[in-house]
This record gives structure tokens, C-alpha cells and sequence, in this order.
């Protein structure tokens, strides 16, 4: 009676541990001793339930290479932080493949797929939506949610192997160079006052940093001159 009560029990119910299951049984007026119970649910083994991994589309390694014009790919990571009070904040950040340009780093105590991808949005109404997007495996970027708007939209969503951060390498060094000017620099007393930091940090990054992998130039004065050359190769 109870090996049957515990067997059909734990099929219906295949994430629940022994109490829940012994309470389930005596829902059902069985009032059988809970060291009896116990034993015959570790006889059946129930209590070495493995938990299923979660289904993910194969990763597979992607060369990065540097896109010749804006909007081929962004890349797209989280960071996270903490306010003079102890209370955690997180960053989403965000930049174009192409030059480097930080797109935007929006800073928030919890970061959902629904709030990065309405973020994201606003950042289209002005840049437009990019074909790729590359992202690590982390929740928001798995979520159904995401994955839907990014369809919507027509860009593909390019996920790095798990493990391997260095297939995401542009975001990743911007990480470090956004972490080492702004996160580690400065003790922050709320969001607006990490946001304006950071804004203010973005605009000096994108017009005036020069970034050795861009020849010295900025982000800005790379993508202007990549410009210029196409424009003079069209007319030659």
C-alpha cells in the first residue's frame, strides 16, 4: 500500500521530496508511521532523484570577427554591483561590434527579460535593430520572452558556448574598462546617481576614448572614418 501510494504519488508530483509526499498520503487519511514511510521511500531510491538539466540548442564555437558596419551585431552582457547600503544593483550593457560603441548600460536592482528587451526598443527607435545579437546562456537571454522579441525583429540570437566568455570578447573587455572607470571608482548612494555616472562616463567612452583595437581612434571617429571610406570607394 504505501510502495503504491509513494510511486503514483511521485510520478504526478516528480519535483517533490519525501514530505511533501508523506503529507499528500496523510491528506488521504493514511496514517502510516513517517520512520515506515521514510524507509520505503528510500527503498524505492525516491530520495535520488536527479534533477533534470535544462534543454538548451547547441552551442557551437563562432569566430569573432569584427562586423565592417554598424548594426551587423551587438553584443549584450550583465554586470552587477552594490550601493553604499549593501543592496545589490545590476547592469545590463550593451555595444555595436562594429566600433565598439556602448549603446547603453541600463542600471536596475533586478533586470527581467521584459524590462532589457523595452530598453532595448528605445535604444532601435534611434539606432535601429541590429541582425545578430550575442549573448552568454544566462536566464534573461534563454527566456522565452527574449527569444520571441528577438524573432519579432528578425535578429538572430548567437549564444557563446557555456563556459567560454572569451567568444563574447568585445563586451567582455568593455566590461573590465566600464568596471575599472565607473564601478570600482565610485561609492554610489542610489541608482539615478550610478546611472548619471555612467552616463556621463559613456559619452566621454564613445566621442573621446581612444581604443587601441580601433587604431587609437574613438568609437565615434572609427565609425566616421569607416564611413567616409566606403562613401569614397562608391564614387571611385
Amino acid at each position: 500500500m504505501i510502495e503504491d501510494l509513494l510511486k503514483g504519488y511521485s510520478a504526478q508530483h516528480p519535483t517533490y521530496g519525501f514530505q511533501k509526499l508523506f503529507n499528500l498520503i496523510r491528506l488521504k487519511d493514511y496514517f502510516f508511521n513517517h520512520k515506515r514511510v521514510y524507509r520505503i521511500y528510500c527503498d524505492l531510491r525516491l530520495n535520488l532523484k536527479v534533477k533534470p538539466k535544462k534543454r538548451l540548442a547547441p552551442r557551437t564555437k563562432t569566430t569573432l570577427e569584427q562586423p565592417n558596419s554598424i548594426n551587423q551585431c551587438w553584443s549584450l552582457d550583465f554586470m552587477s554591483d552594490a550601493l553604499t547600503s549593501g543592496r545589490r544593483i545590476r547592469t545590463a550593457n550593451v555595444i555595436d561590434d562594429c566600433n565598439r560603441e556602448a549603446l547603453g548600460i541600463l542600471i536596475s536592482f533586478s533586470l527581467t527579460s521584459k524590462r532589457v528587451v523595452r530598453w532595448l526598443d528605445q535604444i532601435a527607435l534611434s539606432r535601429g535593430f541590429p541582425k545578430r545579437i550575442r549573448v552568454d546562456n544566462g536566464p534573461e537571454n534563454i527566456s522565452h520572452h527574449f527569444q520571441n522579441w528577438a524573432k519579432s525583429h528578425g535578429i538572430v540570437v548567437q549564444y557563446i558556448q557555456p563556459g567560454k566568455p572569451a567568444q563574447n570578447a568585445y563586451i567582455e573587455r568593455f566590461n573590465r574598462s566600464y568596471r575599472e572607470a565607473v564601478l570600482d571608482m565610485y561609492l554610489f548612494q542610489n541608482i539615478q546617481e550610478a546611472q548619471n555616472i555612467t552616463n556621463v562616463w559613456i559619452k566621454h567612452y564613445n566621442e573621446e576614448r581612444p581604443h587601441e583595437a580601433l587604431d587609437n581612434q574613438s568609437p565615434r571617429s572609427f565609425i566616421n572614418q569607416l564611413n567616409q571610406h566606403f562613401s569614397s570607394c562608391e564614387v571611385g
